[in-house]
């Protein structure tokens, strides 16, 4: 059997598998990445990335993103603060801003030694929908102010399929002095992640909006970590940024 190199990334506590794929030889299936992304049997990740070949001219690469039940998702925010990092490791630039296109469009990512600071796409305004707050940061969020109980995961599951067959990531949040403390439930995942880029800026937004926090940028404290997001507006949202930690694990190989 033929062995394929891999890395592994957190961001966060939200970890990935990353693999340079610019040479396009590599073919996976949904039973595969599921099998590497798998806890016990696998590496252990939220997800897998390839850093392909970029598709427009003034790009440093392209990010393809997989949730750990192996199929293509939308945006992961620390998955492409990961990547970026990732590229830099790689050789592909050296620190400072990068660009590349996600699924979601175009994006740039300044790389420092310590932190990656990430530019999403602008948001919509909050709207009211499932008894909670809904808003579209690259992936669909749910945003509710509460506690999370004494078990978070039971209790978000039914809300992420009260979204149809799509499903959406359900965020509990509560705020203190301004800033954020975060449980995130991700599709795909079908389980709580440490962190959550998207989740983040969609909670960071959310807050603001609502007036639970007075303005950003808006420090957010996940299970894993923490994260800040800044933007203009109280929605529509634009000049949206996601700053964290973004570390290398460590590599090895996997059988094909």
């Amino acid at each position: 059997m033929a062995d394929q190199e891999f890395y592994k990334y957190h961001g966060a506590g939200n970890d990935f598998i990353l693999i340079d794929n610019r040479s396009g030889a590599l073919s996976l299936d949904a039973t595969t990445i599921a099998q590497w992304c798998h806890r016990h049997y696998g590496v252990g990740a939220d997800g897998l990335m390839l850093l392909e070949a970029p598709r427009a001219l003034s790009d440093h690469f392209y990010m393809q993103y997989f949730n750990s039940d192996g199929n293509e998702s939308t945006m992961c925010g620390n998955g492409g603060r990961c990547i970026a990092r990732f590229a830099v490791d790689l050789g592909i630039a050296a620190e400072g801003t990068l660009y590349f296109h996600a699924i979601d469009g175009p994006h740039s990512a300044v790389v420092s030694k310590t932190t990656v600071a990430l530019s999403m796409i602008a948001a919509p305004a909050v709207v009211e929908r499932n008894q909670g707050l809904y808003i579209d940061t690259g992936s669909p969020h749910h945003v509710d102010n509460r506690t999370p109980g004494a078990d978070f995961v039971a209790t978000a599951r039914p809300i992420r399929h009260a979204y149809g067959p799509e499903g959406v990531n359900v965020n509990f949040i509560q705020a203190c002095e301004g800033e954020l403390s975060i449980r995130t439930f991700e599709r795909g995942v079908e389980n709580e992640t440490l962190a959550c880029g998207t989740g983040a800026t969609a909670a960071a937004m959310v807050a603001v909006a609502q007036g639970w926090v007075p303005s950003a940028p808006v420090t957010i404290y996940a299970q894993g970590g923490i994260l800040t997001v800044d933007f203009k507006g109280r929605g529509p949202f634009t000049d949206v940024v996601l700053t964290g930690p973004a570390v290398q694990v460590f590599k090895g190989k996997l059988q094909l």
